[in-house]
């Protein structure tokens, strides 16, 4: 080892430097609720656009209190396969296939049987 090398030191763990003289940077908390009462703080710096909604850490979501409603957003519906599927078929289609299935599928477990 170098005769220069810090004893007693874990460098790179601990810093050097005091925090005298340190100002953190100017913080709002802003106060959250979501419908069933729950209360959520969050801290923000002083020119942060702050969102009007916020997801609790119990997975609710959070209205900013003493600021604008959100706004409803002109976006689509989310589609799921299964309105996608109906686009595409009827329920009687659907039904029929099904059925087709469940009797190939049937037919296919009785083969194994009997073999």
């Amino acid at each position: 080892m170098s005769d220069r090398s810090l004893r007693g030191m874990r460098l790179g763990a601990q810093s050097m430097e005091t925090e005298s003289g340190v100002e953190p940077a100017p913080r709002q908390r802003v106060e959250y609720r979501c419908e069933d009462g729950e209360q959520v703080f969050v801290t923000f710096a002083a020119e942060a656009e702050i969102p009007p909604t916020w997801v609790s850490k119990t997975g609710k979501e959070a209205v900013l209190v003493n600021g604008e409603k959100p706004t409803d957003s002109n976006e689509k519906p989310v589609r799921t396969h299964w309105d996608m599927l109906l686009e595409r078929r009827s329920i009687e289609e659907l039904e029929q296939i099904l059925e087709d299935r469940l009797n190939d599928l049937r037919a296919r477990r009785g083969e194994r049987r009997s073999a």
